[in-house]
């Protein structure tokens, strides 16, 4: 099972913090469970589990995948990364004995051993354009773009990653290895949870269980491409991501929300967000940002217009909101590509 070690909210300025991670770089332990999967078996066998195609996945590469309920929900979302024949999946803390689960019962006749090797690994998170600098005056290969994956001297891998900031890399790395006063002493400032849950709100990066609920599907989290394949099948899910994806739209939407409230009375997750009398979205990761003050990600119906007056939270918490319209892809108002193919046809 996963460390239960509380880690700390914030080491001493979470503004600081993040300031630290948008201009210099700081570093973070995240809360993470990870799963090692190893075995001749293991890329054909995670493949059939997973919505990324993962079959021919190259050593000392790195991707994002999710699993599905049989109607196409949202379960669980992992950062996935190969490297010398063992697939690590490294997944929100709470979520891992679910997935852990779910994996293990689904082992069957392949030649896989799924392994939890949160005891033994903490994942640490650099964050900002100095995160290279740092890497490297740590002793640390850097990886050469994201999603690249390298060895770390002593055991564990470092991998670029996409998001927060304008520079990020993970380590999952020994437990015991020292690492977060190495990369400390290479010149990362200390940070707690908060500074990188405002820059993962920044990123519009969605978390399981806090940005979704139990009828969240991918469409509506934009892990469409990042975690999803759409040509692949041959998954539990498949079905509804191909037919949202060809011939419809997703019923709501990730947004950003900036939110007119001060510190002490913010919403929280699973509040909903009103527009006048009507719930038309729910509220998720709900931050204090360093430069755009307090904002959350929520989910709100499609069919709400980008300049809606809205309320998130309730009572005490209730909160004026706006949606911020550059969190809204231009093209997610396009026709899906089936039903245009479809009107088309038509005299």
């Amino acid at each position: 099972m996963a460390d239960a070690t509380v880690l700390p909210e914030h080491r001493g300025d979470p503004l600081a913090e993040q300031r630290a991670m948008a201009r210099s770089a700081a570093v973070v332990e995240r809360d993470r469970g990870v799963v090692a999967v190893s075995g001749e078996d293991r890329l054909s066998w995670l493949h059939l589990l997973l919505t990324q195609h993962v079959s021919e996945l190259p050593d000392g590469t790195a991707t994002e995948a999710l699993v599905l309920d049989g109607n196409g929900r949202v379960l669980h979302q992992m950062g996935v990364a190969h490297l010398d024949g063992v697939v690590h999946l490294d997944t929100a803390s709470e979520q891992l004995p679910q997935l852990l689960d779910y994996l293990r019962k689904m082992v069957f006749w392949s030649e896989v051993e799924v392994r939890d090797a949160s005891a033994e690994v903490a994942v640490l998170t650099v964050v900002g354009p100095e995160t290279p600098t740092v890497l490297a005056a740590a002793g640390v290969p850097v990886p050469a773009r994201p999603l690249d994956v390298r060895a770390v001297p002593g055991g564990g891998l470092v991998r670029r990653a996409p998001w927060p900031g304008p520079d990020a890399a993970d380590l999952v790395v020994p437990r015991d290895g020292g690492w977060f006063d190495r990369l400390t002493g290479a010149g990362a400032r200390p940070a707690g949870s908060m500074a990188f849950e405002a820059l993962r709100v920044e990123a519009l990066a969605p978390l399981v269980g806090v940005d979704t609920d139990d009828r969240t599907i991918p469409h509506e989290t934009r892990w469409v491409g990042s975690a999803v394949h759409l040509t692949k099948g041959c998954y539990r899910g498949q079905e509804t991501v191909a037919r949202v994806a060809n011939l419809g739209r997703p019923p709501r939407r990730l947004v950003l929300l900036h939110l007119d409230a001060g510190d002490e009375h913010l919403p929280v997750p699973g509040d909903p967000v009103v527009s006048g009398t009507r719930p038309v979205g729910r509220v998720g990761t709900v931050v204090q940002h360093h430069e755009l003050g307090p904002v959350a990600l929520a989910l709100v119906k499609r069919s709400v217009p980008l300049d809606a007056e809205l309320v998130a939270g309730v009572d005490e918490r209730a909160a004026p909101a706006r949606i911020d319209p550059d969190s809204v892809p231009p093209e997610d108002d396009a026709p899906a590509p089936g039903r245009a193919a479809r009107d088309r046809l038509r005299p």
